[in-house]
């Protein structure tokens, strides 16, 4: 049976994130956190809908008494949608796949609206259901009850190749981060090849720098993920984690557990002209997250003292 994704709302603050509820959530100003591996099961989104699936969820509608003093910002709808057409793109979906049956709400979900009968209704008394679940029936207040067929719609276009229809929510079109200059710097006591980007930053090859702390990992070509099998790491979940604004395609490295946490974020991206892409990850994040002791002037990795 093919994979569903579904789509939510938090019923919380702009600024919520947390881990094991959902598989990303899009925080107010339409940054995704990749909290878990798409390709691992969350046990508690959408009632018996939880295996082989995919959670999205906006961090949004917690206001009292009225959630609507905290409705969805249009740059969380335009986040949603570019997210949900990656993972369909992601899994060789067309345009055509995006139906109800592949891509609901959970209003729809708790409904049984792509007609497949699960549970009792527990989704909008509109559609003769207890009203426990009403996710992203409406995209605004007191707009159409239609918000399940507006987003497979704008998910649609953009896996068509088209621009969204309403140009006050797309986001700029941005060019791939620059790389400057090549360097080297130490990483325990050795020599560590790195590119220095447009900003100052120093990024590292992921394959070189769990190498060199010994950290045992994976590449898992067909997820673009490298996955992790150290047992004293705590994914820090940062707020200024790699989006797809940055350009490059991206990889993501994520714990070896039933639910795959990510740790980060990376770049697949050619060391010279001609070849292949590899993996690369902000050098100053790989420590922090793997609990790397850092010296600054000039900077440098020492020891692992754990996550």
């Amino acid at each position: 049976m093919a994979p569903t994704i579904y789509l939510h709302w938090t019923a919380t603050p702009y600024s919520w994130v947390r881990t094991g509820h959902y598989h990303s959530i899009i925080t107010g100003d339409g940054v995704v956190h990749r909290l878990h591996a798409y390709s691992a099961d969350l046990p508690a989104h959408t009632w018996r809908g939880n295996s082989n699936s995919v959670a999205l969820s906006l961090a949004c509608m917690g206001g009292r008494p009225d959630p609507w003093t905290i409705p969805p910002t249009p740059q969380q709808l335009t986040a949603l949608c570019r997210e949900a057409a990656s993972v369909a793109r992601s899994w060789d979906w067309s345009a055509e796949q995006i139906t109800i049956q592949t891509v609901m709400t959970h209003a729809e979900a708790a409904s049984n609206r792509d007609g497949r009968w699960l549970h009792e209704n527990y989704g909008p008394m509109v559609w003769g259901g207890t009203g426990e679940r009403w996710d992203l029936l409406q995209l605004e207040k007191g707009g159409p009850l239609d918000g399940g067929d507006q987003l497979r719609a704008r998910i649609r276009s953009l896996l068509a190749g088209k621009s969204e229809a309403s140009a006050e929510e797309a986001t700029p079109t941005r060019e791939a981060l620059v790389f400057r200059r090549e360097a080297t710097m130490q990483a325990d006591g050795q020599p560590l090849a790195v590119w220095i980007d447009a900003n100052g930053t120093s990024w590292g090859l992921a394959a070189d720098l769990l190498a060199r702390y010994e950290i045992p990992s994976l590449w898992d070509a067909s997820h673009r993920r490298i996955l992790i099998g150290a047992l004293d790491v705590a994914p820090a979940y940062r707020d200024d984690a790699i989006q797809d604004s940055i350009g490059w395609p991206l990889f993501e490295m994520s714990l070896q557990s039933a639910t795959a946490p990510v740790i980060l974020r990376g770049i697949l991206r050619p060391q010279a002209a001609g070849q292949p892409a590899r993996a690369w990850c902000r050098v100053l994040e790989f420590a922090e997250e793997f609990g790397i002791s850092v010296r600054f002037d000039p900077f440098a990795l020492l020891a692992r003292r754990g996550g």
